[in-house]
């Protein structure tokens, strides 16, 4: 009997005890105490998840396009589409996914030669490097001796810009960044960007046409690296131009 008794007792001192560390929880950690479904992250579908094109890039060469054999290889194209119209067999264009229609309200005019459009093409993107700074607001793509490129990250075409000397717009196809720009003279542009899920490698796709011309199309793979700090301070006076001066190391 009394060993039954002494079971009882602490059967009762242990139900104190964790009577009292569940109360220590709950003091000392309210979130865990309070914890329910409510408390866990919505996804917004106002606010669409964008893919990290942010850092610094530099052009992969090995699996980039070469201007030239692409050139090559579209005339070569073209040559097989000539023949194959001359013996009768017709071959239609397929269709074209745009952002939007940019119209200038200007008279059609001859397109330029295909050798025109790949020059232009390698010209446009002669930089190797570039550097893409993002938040939450907006993406900024800066490449020396360029304009950037600029886009906000709502969902939906954008307009960037727009007046006599050409209009641009901007907007995302899925995870895609694209830019659309229409110039003088017929000159149609589209940068499309894309990265990889772990932001380590982006792809740029210029896609350049004349007139509704068939476009020149030039693929360029980048890959991050970690720029070196700026060394050197540089402001744009009006009386001198770019100033620079050499940053102070710290200590």
């Amino acid at each position: 009997m009394t060993h039954i008794v002494q079971q009882k007792k602490l059967y009762s001192a242990g139900c104190r005890l964790l009577s009292f560390c569940a109360l220590c929880l709950a003091i000392n950690f309210p979130s865990i105490a309070q914890t329910t479904d409510d408390d866990l992250p919505l996804l917004d579908l106002d606010s669409p998840i964008r893919m990290n094109f942010s850092g610094n890039w530099e052009k992969d060469f090995a699996r980039s396009d070469n201007w030239e054999d692409e050139l090559t290889r579209r005339m070569q194209i073209r040559q097989e589409n000539a023949a194959l119209q001359a013996s009768g067999v017709g071959l239609g264009n397929g269709p074209s996914i745009s952002l939007g229609n940019i119209n200038l309200n200007r008279p059609r005019r001859r397109q330029a030669n295909l050798v025109n459009l790949a020059r232009l093409a390698e010209y446009i993107n002669r930089n190797s490097t570039m550097e893409i700074f993002q938040d939450r607001n907006e993406i900024r793509i800066e490449r020396r001796g360029e304009a950037p490129l600029v886009c906000s990250m709502e969902t939906g075409p954008n307009e960037t810009f727009s007046s006599q000397h050409g209009a641009e717009i901007c907007g995302w196809d899925r995870n895609q960044l694209v830019f659309e720009m229409a110039l003088p003279d017929g000159l149609y542009i589209i940068h499309r960007f894309s990265v990889t899920s772990d932001s380590q490698m982006l792809q740029m796709i210029t896609s350049i046409s004349s007139n509704g011309s068939v476009p020149f199309n030039l693929v360029q793979s980048y890959n991050k690296y970690q720029a070196p700090p700026d060394e050197y301070n540089c402001i744009q006076t009006i009386t001198r131009g770019r100033v620079c001066s050499q940053r102070t190391p710290l200590n």
